[in-house]
């Protein structure tokens, strides 16, 4: 075939433009032989090489590639280390972290046991089960259950300790299905509700909300706790919101199951009252809107609690229950057979109704382990969050986006066992710069239906006359705007420090993530400690001590978790765990997460 005028034309301004040397002719040539001799396995030797092997001072330039491989692009996502494991910084680190570990797992132990032996005693004459034993019965064999904020009301209350608040909340697995789960634990004080019950409460309905799931109430308490009681009864999210979370979540087909394993009392008679389906233990369970001594005092009539409210009466008189069981481990079959019975759609069912379905992923290439030596207590000293990102997503690869602009917010995508996420994390302050590359990247996200995860470490934005200048106030707004709209999935992992505005920026509590876990390490406050004496001298005001001491103790993971400012602690080596079952909840069952359904506002430009 001969080439046209204009073709011979613009082939030899291009061969004037990139001259071949003496190795590319060798090379194109070798390149033709291959070509002939697959078509003809007699001709390879029909077109012997042309080049000699003599030496030429013609530069060779890299040729065109012609040919990318699969792998290739993992291979070029894939994160390098330079963790050295026996330095003497690593192991500085390895010991401060293995220490706050240590005594996170410790209050951790302190803290599932319960109320004291005597409560303890008092619940097992009764032939009831502890209610940890009841959740675990519940879930399916082999799986996890990720509770949620078990550290709550820790030395929050001066006259008593309620350990957990006092009540069991988290996420686990029944019959195949992510529910979540409530359960009082009535050997803190009864099972009754202090303010941070109600909370804790409140908080477990709005994970089911967000992510729905069905949710199954191990009913077993007192109610109110009476001398709280301005503090759990009149306001918009005191006790009452339970009951409403309860009818909202029906009305939106999220299914509400009751276990009724002790007493259910005042208002808390609702809870069974307005489930879709409810258990109740013969001899146990006990649902009455007022209690024996209540009833005498205000209608003179003498009853029994069986006869007031007790199993057999609801379950073949009133009909407020649905399934009468003998004992706890029969209510526990029986509400595992409810949940078999809501038709829920299994994650394995829905892995192969879609073709995008990750088949399998690969653990990250390097230890998690080393966390504890990569994370530090001191937050002064910079975390090399790239090193982080490489134990935390599958085969440790990581496809970074603008890599080199707005350097101090590290953002990309990655998966995470499968599941395809984009992450925003932290290397440094805020700049203008970093904060329009962080709003560009959650824009990609939301686009394209991408959960996103925040790994926070974060001291603020820059201030100063310069950042003014180059307008520090609208560029982070767009990145808290972003992130305040965005409507796929957020999880956030405060691994270091949550100061000031940076919180916001990445996703703090007030920006609804779906879970927010902390390291034992880290620090959550508008500043620090010294920042604020600093600051207080800055304006002539004399330091206090007192005051510093109080900013340091409330910075601390423990009184954020306390009064769930967190959905809990983790240990580092487990943060892709925790990950890995909270996107399990979000993407999983009934939930759909449509590409380009986020509305943002109006960035200022």
């Amino acid at each position: 075939m001969s080439l046209s005028r204009t073709s011979q034309q613009a082939a030899l301004r291009l061969a004037a433009r990139r001259p071949l040397t003496r190795a590319a002719a060798c090379t194109s040539s070798s390149a033709s032989s291959l070509s002939s001799s697959s078509s003809s396995p007699s001709s390879a030797s029909a077109h012997p090489r042309t080049c000699g092997s003599t030496s030429t001072t013609t530069t060779a330039r890299r040729g065109v590639a012609s040919l990318t491989p699969p792998h290739q692009a993992a291979a070029i996502s894939r994160l390098p280390t330079s963790v050295d494991a026996s330095s003497d910084e690593y192991r500085d680190n390895a010991r401060q972290m293995g220490e706050v570990v240590a005594r996170m797992q410790e209050l951790a132990r302190r803290v599932q046991r319960g109320g004291p032996d005597k409560a303890r005693d008092k619940h097992l004459a009764r032939n009831k089960m502890l209610p940890r034993d009841r959740v675990t019965a519940l879930i399916d064999p082999g799986s996890t259950f990720l509770e949620l904020s078990p550290l709550a009301g820790h030395e929050l209350y001066p006259e008593a300790e309620v350990p957990a608040g006092g009540i069991i909340t988290g996420v686990g697995v029944v019959e195949g299905v992510t529910c979540v789960i409530v359960a009082n634990d009535s050997t803190v004080k009864g099972g009754t509700y202090y303010p941070i019950t109600v909370k804790k409460h409140l908080r477990a309905q709005a994970v089911a909300a967000e992510n729905n799931l069905p949710c199954i109430y191990l009913v077993d308490s007192g109610g109110a706790n009476l001398p709280h009681q301005a503090d759990v009864f009149p306001d918009r999210e005191h006790f009452g919101r339970i009951f409403y979370n309860q009818a909202r979540m029906s009305a939106r087909g999220i299914p509400q199951i009751s276990v009724v394993m002790g007493p259910c009392t005042a208002g808390g008679a609702y809870v069974p009252a307005m489930s879709d389906e409810s258990i109740i233990v013969d001899g146990q369970g006990h649902i009455f809107l007022a209690g024996p001594p209540l009833v005498k005092a205000a209608t003179g009539e003498v009853v029994s609690p069986e006869d007031l409210g007790g199993g057999r009466m609801h379950s073949s008189v009133s009909g407020v229950t649905d399934y009468l069981a003998v004992d706890d481990a029969h209510a526990l079959t029986l509400a595992r057979r409810c949940v078999a019975n809501l038709n829920w759609p299994r994650p394995e069912a829905a892995a192969a109704a879609t073709t995008t379905a990750p088949a399998s992923f690969a653990e990250p290439l390097y230890d998690p382990e080393e966390l504890l030596g990569i994370a530090t207590t001191n937050l002064r000293k910079p975390m090399p969050i790239r090193e982080i990102i490489a134990r935390i997503v599958d085969g440790s690869e990581f496809s970074e986006f603008k890599r080199d602009f707005g350097t101090t917010l590290v953002t990309g995508f990655a998966s995470i066992y499968g599941q395809k996420v984009g992450i925003v994390a932290n290397d440094g302050i805020l700049f203008a710069a970093s904060s329009v590359k962080g709003a560009h990247f959650v824009e990609l996200c939301c686009q394209r239906g991408i959960p996103l995860v925040f790994l926070q470490n974060i001291s603020g934005f820059m201030v100063g006359s310069a950042s003014e200048r180059d307008g520090i106030a609208k560029h982070g707004a767009k990145l808290v705007t972003a992130v305040a709209c965005a409507d796929v999935p957020k999880f956030t992992v405060v691994v270091g420090g949550s100061y000031g505005a940076g919180n916001y920026g990445m996703c703090g509590r007030a920006y609804s993530p779906r879970f927010l876990w902390m390291w034992p390490n880290a620090r959550v406050g508008v500043m620090g400690g010294e920042q604020l004496a600093a600051v207080m001298e800055t304006v002539g005001q004399k330091v206090d001590p007192e005051l510093k001491a109080r900013i340091d103790r409330e910075s601390d993971a423990t009184f954020s978790s306390a009064r769930l400012w967190d959905d809990g602690i983790i240990p580092p080596q487990h943060t892709r765990r925790y990950l890995g079952l909270g996107l399990r909840a979000a993407m999983g069952g009934r939930n759909e997460v449509k590409a380009g359904d986020t509305k943002f506002g109006v960035f200022r430009m």
